[in-house]
């Protein structure tokens, strides 16, 4: 696809260890700015993830119901190499508190620094999702608490699953 069809999109990056609703309201949120979102799902073979990188995807396109302005992919090393072999310099990110600032201020200029062409988006979570973030969700759901509406209905399930609740 030529690069000038593609100035309507943006690459949502993240471990999305499990989406959450605020990641989703985030997405939901991107599609009245951006044509399309590119939800790119980090493979880190670092990370001691719960969920494979096809969980991830699949649980995403699930929980959006494959919606066609939503492409679910992946991609493993550096943002910067990902968005120049797809064509999109334009990144979303979401934050939620003052504290999310520093490392998306340090991670917006390094991604500058490797490539001058890259541009991030700031999007403020919605305040229904402020306190929700995925390491919040596992550790909740490890200790038997009930995550109900705040991950999507097929997240649920599959951390009832993989913790057995």
């Amino acid at each position: 696809m030529d690069i000038q069809k593609k100035r309507g999109f943006c690459i949502y990056p993240g471990s999305f260890d499990p989406v959450t609703n605020g990641h989703i309201n985030l997405i939901e949120r991107s599609l009245h700015i951006f044509d399309k979102v590119i939800v790119a799902v980090a493979n880190n073979p670092d990370k001691n993830s719960l969920f494979s990188v096809n969980e991830r995807k699949e649980m995403i396109e699930i929980a959006l119901e494959k919606n066609e302005r939503v492409i679910v992919d992946s991609f493993e090393g550096l943002l910067v190499d990902y968005a120049k072999k797809i064509g999109i310099h334009t990144v979303l990110r979401g934050m939620r508190a003052a504290s999310d600032f520093e490392y998306e201020f340090e991670m917006t200029f390094m991604n500058r620094k490797l490539d001058r062409n890259m541009e991030t988006i700031f999007m403020m979570t919605g305040l229904r999702w402020f306190f929700v973030h995925s390491s919040g969700i596992k550790a909740a759901v490890k200790a038997g608490a009930d995550v109900t509406g705040l991950v999507p209905d097929i997240v649920f399930k599959k951390l009832a699953e993989k913790v057995k609740m």
